[in-house]
């Protein structure tokens, strides 16, 4: 088997030949490791910066050297997802060019500061003067066909699709959004409770709008989708199942359906302990469930048997361990992954989330090492 027909078995959870590998996403400071030269890939305070002060076209060819440049080195990993190319603004876009001020703030033309966070690889809003929204269902009311990107927004992404797209198993990005949380964490749940009916109309609105915009986002080459949504908290999921089934179930149904018309392969990347939620990610299509939070309870022997004839599995090595663990315990969770999630199928190996900023290196290989020695022993 080739990547593609071996990851697209797994999914399906027919047999193959070994285990597949994957990483959800890989942050600039194990990609510069690997390259042995500084890179711009997923380096999102420098893509940030670049992106405010007009650097597009640069920040372009960047990414599409060094993704496949690194994807090329790392010829063991079998899936490729969206995460690794970034989605641009158009070529013809206008740049924010935002006040620079002391201690790496910025200062956006609507009076948001941000501060950009190299240790944690992230710009921060740390400051928003503009009033306090208070929503209501009229905000969402509006369905009419949406505006079609410009496809200089997937540049980077095509171009990864056309030098590795005949090899792996590559997959578009879409939204799902179907648990949105309506201006914050914090008032987003509330308003679940409160107004129910907002969440509604936002989901409809959502699928309405997604739907027109997947024949563009779906790019020609790729193997299948990956949607995301993070649903869970550490203890159980945001809301409850029964709150889940009412305002959001209905519509991951239809948002999923809309995908299949064009791939026949979602996967869903879904952090925190989702487990009372999982029949109905089936029910509404979902075929692989990625991010498996192992400091949540999202254990992939417990996954597999509750759920494994009916839905497919891809993490298993916590990305606490890979931070700041030891390549014996990464070499043991890998271990213990094969062992629990590779009978049957139905599984692909790799993080529990991303391969994150400020992950040691040698955990990283002691990662793909034991892999490769144990990829066959299905």
């Amino acid at each position: 088997m080739n990547s593609i027909e071996r990851v697209t078995n797994a999914i399906a959870r027919n047999p193959v030949d070994r285990i597949p590998l994957g990483f959800y996403a890989v942050d600039c400071d194990t990609v510069e490791k690997v390259l042995g030269r500084p890179s711009i890939m997923r380096d999102k305070v420098e893509i940030q910066l670049s992106l405010w002060y007009g650097r597009r076209d640069e920040v372009a060819e960047k990414l599409k050297k060094d993704t496949v440049e690194f994807y090329r080195k790392i010829d063991c990993a079998d899936i490729i997802l969206a995460k690794e190319a970034q989605i641009l603004p158009p070529k013809n876009y206008e740049p924010e060019f935002p006040e620079k001020l002391p201690d790496d703030n910025y200062r956006m033309k609507d009076g948001r500061i941000f501060k950009a966070v190299a240790e944690h690889n992230d710009v921060q809003c740390i400051h928003d003067p503009r009033p306090r929204k208070e929503y209501s269902v009229k905000d969402f009311e509006d369905v009419s066909e949406p505006k079609q990107p410009d496809p200089s927004q997937f540049e980077v992404f095509d171009h990864l699709v056309a030098q590795l797209g005949k090899d792996r198993y590559i997959a578009s990005s879409a939204k799902l959004d179907i648990m949105p949380m309506i201006g914050g964490m914090e008032e987003g749940l509330m308003m679940y409770a409160l107004q129910p009916e907002v969440i509604e109309a936002s989901n409809r609105q959502t699928v309405a709008k997604e739907r027109e915009l997947d024949q563009f986002k779906i790019r020609p080459g790729t193997h299948g989708v990956l949607v995301e949504n993070d649903m869970g908290g550490t203890n159980g999921p945001l809301i409850s199942p029964d709150m889940f089934r009412e305002l959001c179930f209905p519509y991951m149904k239809q948002r999923i359906e809309s995908l299949k018309r064009y791939r026949s392969q979602v996967v869903l990347h879904c952090c925190g302990k989702a487990i009372p939620l999982i029949e109905m990610f089936i029910d509404a299509g979902v075929d692989c469930y990625q991010s498996l939070q192992t400091t949540a309870g999202m254990d992939v022997g417990i996954l597999k048997g509750k759920f494994g004839s009916k839905l497919s599995f891809w993490g298993g090595v916590p990305v606490e361990e890979l931070i700041a663990g030891t390549p014996d315990e990464v070499r043991k969770s890998v271990r213990y992954a094969i062992e629990k999630g590779a009978p049957g199928s139905g599984f692909i190996l790799g993080p529990s989330h991303s391969i994150a900023k400020n992950t040691k290196y040698e955990n990283f290989m002691a990662m793909l090492d034991e892999y490769v020695k144990l990829r066959d022993k299905i």
